[in-house]
Formats: structure tokens, sequence, C-alpha cells
């Protein structure tokens, strides 16, 4: 079937807002946003997709994390630099465990609008439309704040461009240095209530970069030990926007979205004749996709032929989300229908929309230790499926929020309201996310025993 960035526009399009007031504006604003440089480059995306291929092979592990949804107002350097630190310390946890590379990919520079359960909501008798983001209308109560305003499209790119810039700066600029960020992580470590649970790990990591340093392996030696490749990502909703950034590589001819590196499709999106999948199917990013209850595996096979019809290695992640519970019964058929199919794909775990809650309070919640639990079941299913658990996607901030109850710091129903800063879900703080790491960290050094165990048994 032809494929255009616009062929989309003939398909039904879930979630995307309808009703700003003046569409030529809306398209007058699609039209600049046209002309606008790329935030990324296809080499980028390339080198992307080649690392997302290694991690379906079980070589590599992909740690996507970040704000639920960016912010105007929340919009910093130190916002950013936090963050970003937090997603290096864990990498550095995991690459130990895994002793494989870790492929990073920020929800940031881009992560602006979300797709809401319902159209309006009402307090105190007041009905207004729902808040979706600040790419789209303001989070503030008042009929003019939640009117669509298409000029937000051009602030979301032009912070979008600012947080990739700053990104690049602190990856490659000497701030990502393995030695400091290792020395951030010990000091977590000596925070944190479970200190003495995560210090052998800590220790090992210790010794391995003394035994490097004294062999004259330093980022001084060594550059490579102070930088990193991160990457970006975001839900591929608004696709008038997305359109308006997709451009045809002049090396390949092929078409890449230049709005992010990665794109993925949400849970309510993926229709396989719907907009979403048919904009996606056209353009060479790597493409995730949310599984969550619901998702038949014949339906999730159609997706994946729709696609990755040549079974591109590196192509598609499939991100579960089942919530703690219902790890078992949602995931494994769909992992057995993969696995029979033959595909190449990534598999993710997103243990944060599955466990959401509500508390008497009215706030938004999620408990640390059904997080932790989701992974758990998600690493064990694919295990036994004979597939690789290849990455988690999560919804973290470096700032020292209390958004999500429970974890080391035996965050309360009560102490929510003391920081709870997100625009919309609630997101895993700095400290919960490194427990995160040190989780997952146990499990894979537990898988890689028990597989060498089952490679010994077999050589005697």
């Amino acid at each position: 079937m032809t494929w255009t960035p616009n062929s989309w526009r003939s398909r039904p399009a879930n979630h995307i807002p309808d009703d700003y007031p003046d569409l030529k504006a809306l398209q007058d604003v699609e039209a600049r946003l046209s002309q606008f440089p790329p935030l990324v480059f296809a080499g980028e995306v390339r080198n992307l997709k080649s690392d997302l291929a290694k991690v379906a092979a079980g070589n590599a592990f992909l740690l996507q994390g970040g704000d639920c949804a960016e912010s105007f107002k929340e919009f910093s350097a130190d916002n950013i630099r936090d963050t970003l630190r937090v997603l290096l310390q864990m990498a550095v946890v995991l690459t130990f465990a895994a002793s494989k590379p870790i492929v990073k990919v920020g929800r940031l520079a881009g992560q602006f609008g979300k797709p809401r359960s319902s159209p309006v909501e009402t307090i105190d008798g007041v009905t207004l439309p729902s808040y979706r983001g600040d790419n789209i209308n303001g989070m503030d109560f008042t009929p003019s704040a939640r009117v669509p305003d298409p000029q937000r499209l051009i602030h979301s790119y032009s912070q979008s461009a600012s947080t990739l810039n700053l990104v690049r700066a602190f990856s490659k600029g000497g701030y990502a240095d393995l030695a400091n960020v290792h020395q951030w992580m010990l000091g977590f470590v000596d925070r944190s209530p479970l200190g003495a649970q995560y210090r052998e790990t800590a220790d090992k990591i210790t010794d391995a970069l003394n035994f490097m340093h004294a062999c004259g392996v330093t980022s001084e030696s060594v550059p490579q030990l102070a930088q990193v490749d991160m990457y970006t990502s975001h839900e591929a909703l608004l696709l008038g926007y997305e359109e308006a950034m997709t451009r045809i590589d002049s090396t390949s001819g092929d078409w890449y979205d230049t709005s992010a590196h990665m794109l993925w499709i949400g849970h309510r999106t993926r229709q396989v004749d719907h907009a979403h999948v048919e904009f996606c199917r056209g353009v060479k990013n790597p493409i995730g996709m949310k599984c969550g209850p619901g998702l038949e595996a014949d339906e999730l096979l159609r997706i994946i032929e729709t696609l990755n019809p040549d079974d591109e290695a590196g192509r598609i992640t499939l991100i579960a989300r089942f919530g703690a519970d219902g790890v078992e019964a949602g995931l494994t058929p769909l992992a057995r229908a993969v696995k029979a199919s033959g595909r190449s794909v990534v598999w993710s775990c997103d243990p944060m929309h599955g466990n959401t809650l509500k508390t008497a309070s009215g706030f938004k919640t999620r408990p640390v230790d059904r997080v932790l639990s989701e992974v758990r079941n998600f690493i064990d299913v694919l295990n036994n499926e004979g597939c690789t658990p290849g990455g988690v996607h999560f919804e973290m901030t470096g700032q020292d929020v209390t958004e999500c109850i429970g974890g080391a710091q035996a965050i309360s129903e009560d102490d929510l309201s003391s920081r709870y800063h997100t625009h919309c879900d609630p997101r895993l703080n700095g400290e919960q996310a490194l427990e995160l790491a040190f989780l997952i960290a146990d499990k894979l050094i537990g898988l890689k025993e028990s597989g060498k165990d089952t490679e010994d048994r077999l050589a005697g």
C-alpha cells in the first residue's frame, strides 16, 4: 500500500484533539514546523536501531525512562541534569549486572501530549475539557486554559531543541564520566535505608573501576569512558506535529520522523487500521508499542507485520504493561505467539501504567512494591517462555518528589501532598528509580548465573 507522511489523515485517529477553534491557525503552525530544522538526524536513528538489534539478540539491555509528561513550567537545566544523572546511575548498575551495554533512551525532548481516559473532567460541579499535555492545552482549570492552542506546538518544539542541546552537552562533555557517575551512586547507597543490601554490588563496581584504573584504563586514556550515547523518545500522539517533522533522508531516500530517535504507539491508539499505526509504518525510526490488557496474540502479530514486514532487527520494541497481578495471564500468550512466529522484537516492561491507583484523598499514585513486582514477573514469564527480557520503560524524575508510595524511603499516602508535582501521572523519584535498577540487577545476575550453571552441566 502507498504510504505518505499524511496518509494517516484518511484513517480514524483516536486521542487527537478535534476541537481547535481555528483549524487554519493549526495548519499554519504545522506548515511552519515543516520548515524548522530537524531535532534528530537519520544517522543517529540508524545507530539506535542497530543498538536495539543487539538488545533483541540478547546482547544489550534497554533502559528507557523520564517524565510522564514534560511541562513548560518545570523546564530547567537543573531538572534535565537531574533526570539524566539518575538514568546514568541506573545504567552503571545494570551494565555491571548484565555484563552488557545499556542502551539509554530518555522520555524527553518531546514527551508532552498524553491520551486521557475521559475527554472531560469535573471539579466542584464544573465540567471542562481534560488537560491533555502542555503542547495541546493548559493545566489550569479554567475555560480559556483548556482550549487547544496550536502555538503550544511551537513552544514544545523550542523546548525540545533546548533539551536536546543540553543532553548532548552533558552526555558528551564529561558530565557522564563513568567514575563520576559511580561516585554519585555511592552517595545514594550511603543514604538509602537499604544501603547494606546494595553495598555488595557497589563494592564490586568499585573493585572493577580500580582494576581498570590500575591498568591505565581511564577517561583520559579511553575518552569513551567519559561519553555516552543518549537517545530520545516520545509517544507519537499528535500526528500533525509528527508529520511536520518527517523528512526524507538525503543519504538513503527513506522517511524519518526527526522529532525523536524512537517513537511509540500507546495502548489506546494501537488499532491496526487506524491513524497511528498507519503513520508509524512508513517512518524508519524504531517503533515501540504498548501491550496491555485486551491485546490478543493474533492482533499483535498483525500489528508487527504491518509495522515491520521485513522483520528488521531493532525496529520493534514491545512494551508490556499489565499490572503486577496481570503479567502471567496477559504476557504469556503474547510471548508464546511472537516466539512461534520467529519475529525479532525487543521485550520491554512498563511497570507503571498497570499499577496506578487513587487514594482516599484524591491523589493518583503507584505503590513501589507493585512496580518492582511487575518487573520481577515480567522477567520470570519471558525467561520461562524462552524469550529475552530486554528492557524496562518507566516514568521517573530526578527531583525529590513524593508521588509513588513505598520504597526504601517508606513514602506514605500522607506524604504525597508534600511534594506532588506531576502534571499527569505519578513518577518514581531518583532514589526509587535506583531501587528499581538494583532489583533488575539482582534478577539479571541470577539469570546469568543460572545460565552458566546450565552451560556447565551440559559441558559436563
